[in-house]
């Protein structure tokens, strides 16, 4: 499909189109579910409003979107809004990041979600198709990278380590990577599953995914390369189209994205995404009442999250949402102008819209004031601001007049 702005009464039409195809709780004798629509002793659906509210007739309607839906079957009592996440799953891995084909994924509660699918699909593929032991596993990506990969590490048992990165550039130190890979070979490590970073959360930094898959190509090492956009999904491929963080490279196997931050959809909408013949690995094949089983970690999730990526994306179009970045881009230009003036010391990835301002120049309480956020809350040594839609301009004026 090719991404398209649709007119806000096609986009009701086809959300009310998807609900008429799922299954109606109010009207239809459904014995066996254990689910329905939202207490209606609380959630009211007669009210007049509902009728011009795609979104929340969703969440009264209360579709569960639990398994997959790009592979295979799925419960076919909700296949109208499965086929809205369809088409979500096909606009992320197609035309935002650049794939070809067929992709898998399904919308998650979060980044954190996504990227521990990930490597929960990784773990499980090297032990199956080379009997790898765990101890042989290891996750390896930045000091940069997000707390999930700690995370996931800690909830499958596998190693981690991460990979220093110069202080004033974010980028990867390539002697401490070579330094590392030849230590964990040396305790017996021979499967990598390597995180790189679209726009860490901290700094807007942006990984070369090849420092890491040359090396271990070189050295002969069997890896599996997921991209963390958990951040920079939604940001970075509009501010920066031609990257190598996406499916046009070959070695990139899964993406995370998150719809709730840069896209504005509601909490709990994050986006994994990954090449065909991986997920399989995720399969739960004790879920035999799910009708296509179950191949994600948090199973039931709710139908109405895909439904507001879809209406964000069909509202902007490629177009619009093109220049929602840039109206961004060009605030965080203003910024970074005004403290080039200031002589300020900070870090900004190219064309990004996080700013980070090294703590020696901000007062705790200034930072405090503005809501900036440490790098760590007990010695912070960078404080960063994030150009987000409600960040005009005039809001940033104040900030800068104190820091005169």
């Amino acid at each position: 499909m090719k991404w398209k702005k649709l007119s806000s009464e096609d986009i009701k039409s086809k959300i009310f189109g998807a609900l008429d195809n799922n299954v109606n709780f109010y009207d239809e004798n459904i014995l066996g579910v254990p689910a329905s629509h939202l207490d209606g002793k609380v959630f009211q659906s007669d009210v007049p409003f509902l009728k011009d509210a795609p979104y929340l007739s969703t969440l009264v309607r209360n579709p569960n979107h639990i398994g997959l839906h790009t592979s295979g079957s799925s419960e076919s009592f909700f296949k109208g809004t499965h086929e809205i996440e369809k088409e979500v799953i096909k606009i992320c891995s197609n035309d935002i990041l650049k794939g070809e084909g067929e992709y898998d994924g399904y919308i998650a509660s979060g980044g954190t979600e996504a990227n521990m699918q990930a490597i929960w699909i990784y773990r499980n593929y090297f032990i199956e198709k080379f009997a790898a032991d765990i101890n042989q596993i290891c996750i390896i990506c930045s000091e940069d990278s997000h707390y999930s990969m700690n995370k996931a590490a800690n909830i499958l048992n596998i190693g981690i380590r991460r990979i220093k990165v110069d202080n004033n550039k974010r980028t990867i130190d390539e002697q401490d990577l070579k330094a590392n890979i030849y230590e964990a070979s040396q305790k017996g490590i021979k499967y990598f599953i390597v995180i790189a970073n679209m726009m860490t959360t901290m700094f807007g930094s942006v990984d070369n995914p090849d420092i890491y898959s040359n090396l271990l190509k070189e050295s002969g090492y069997e890896y599996k390369l997921h991209i963390d956009g958990a951040y920079g999904g939604f940001f970075y491929p509009f501010s920066q189209p031609e990257n190598k963080l996406n499916f046009s490279n070959l070695n990139v196997d899964s993406i995370t994205l998150d719809a709730h931050k840069m896209a504005q959809a509601p909490y709990g909408t994050g986006i994994f995404l990954c090449r065909k013949g991986l997920i399989q690995f995720a399969s739960t094949r004790e879920a035999s009442y799910v009708e296509g089983e179950d191949n994600t970690i948090v199973g039931s999730r709710s139908g109405a999250n895909a439904i507001a990526v879809w209406m964000i994306l069909s509202t902007y179009g490629p177009n619009g949402y093109f220049e929602k970045i840039l109206v961004l881009q060009n605030r965080t230009d203003w910024l970074c102008s005004k403290l080039d003036k200031l002589s300020i010391d900070y870090f900004r990835e190219k064309k990004s819209n996080i700013v980070t301002i090294k703590a020696e120049h901000l007062k705790p309480e200034l930072a405090n004031k503005y809501g900036l956020v440490p790098d760590n809350h007990v010695n912070p040594k960078w404080y960063k601001i994030v150009i987000m839609d409600h960040v005009l301009i005039e809001s940033l004026e104040p900030l800068v007049n104190e820091l005169l």
